[in-house]
């Protein structure tokens, strides 16, 4: 049995400020570390759970924040970008079942560092007329893939907007959202005690977990967060302009949406 577990940072215990999740000083350091150590607590438990093989993807910013040094040596590392897959890297090597260590809530909401990939250009995301985040879009692209989500940690508000896209998952709250950047979080320690005994559990009850699946064709309709990053994306000709900040395309897979949007995203650093 092979997992992918994807890392990323923002719903890892004791994360809330941006400054942690930001490379280039000390408390990005400690988060990192941070990050790493869950991931370990991931592997340990789908190994206790009958795991044979494991990949972990680093799914934050560049894709470069897991310490490689510091990483269970049971484990191969998913590193850097651009990526076909993003946060799914590693899944075209055939894999059972996906983790999402240290998620985060989508944009526009009140979880702790909530975004959706891009949190300087997109505002919401809706697939199908269904608003998701970043978990919603990935989960529906290891669906289309016919891997399912068994795993899935992150705060409350994560949690909440999540549950119902993947029954039959485990679910482990790291820290409680009062907004943004504040709320109520367990210890690391505590943390990661959680996610070994839920991964445990996650890859026994394999059977139970059932893909998300998003049928196609896929539109995605995305609201930006100003006019002017509009007004860029819409140079790409397939692109149809709804109103001053929302645009809309259709592709024929959700691999497909998520190339775009990931292709878009990085279109935006052209106006920052």
């Amino acid at each position: 049995m092979k997992i992918l577990i994807s890392t990323d940072i923002e719903g890892v215990a004791g994360v809330f400020h941006a400054e942690q999740i930001r490379a280039g000083n000390g408390e990005y350091e400690r988060a990192r570390a941070w990050m790493t150590a869950e991931a370990n607590a991931a592997v340990q438990g789908a190994i206790a759970g009958g795991a044979e093989e494991i990949l972990v993807n680093d799914s934050h910013g560049g894709f470069r924040n897991l310490l490689p040094d510091g990483l269970d040596e049971r484990a191969r590392l998913v590193l850097g970008k651009p990526r076909y897959l993003g946060m799914m890297g590693g899944l075209e090597e055939g894999c059972d079942a996906v983790f999402m260590i240290g998620y985060h809530s989508r944009s526009q909401g009140r979880g702790v560092l909530a975004h959706t990939i891009n949190s300087f250009a997109f505002a919401r995301v809706f697939i199908n007329g269904m608003e998701l985040g970043e978990a919603g879009l990935y989960g529906a692209l290891a669906g289309e893939m016919g891997v399912p989500v068994i795993l899935a940690t992150g705060d409350d508000v994560f949690i909440s907007e999540t549950t119902d896209l993947f029954p039959g998952a485990q679910w482990v709250q790291t820290k409680v959202a009062h907004g943004q950047g504040s709320g109520v979080t367990l210890s690391p320690a505590a943390s990661r005690r959680a996610i070994t005994a839920a991964a445990e559990t996650a890859v026994r009850n394999i059977k139970k977990a059932v893909p998300f699946r998003i049928p196609a064709p896929i539109e995605c309709r995305l609201q930006t967060q100003t006019s002017a990053l509009a007004d860029l994306f819409c140079m790409w000709p397939t692109l149809e302009r709804v109103d001053g900040v929302t645009l809309r395309f259709t592709t024929d897979s959700m691999q497909a949406a998520i190339r775009t949007l990931n292709s878009l995203a990085a279109m935006s650093f052209m106006l920052r």
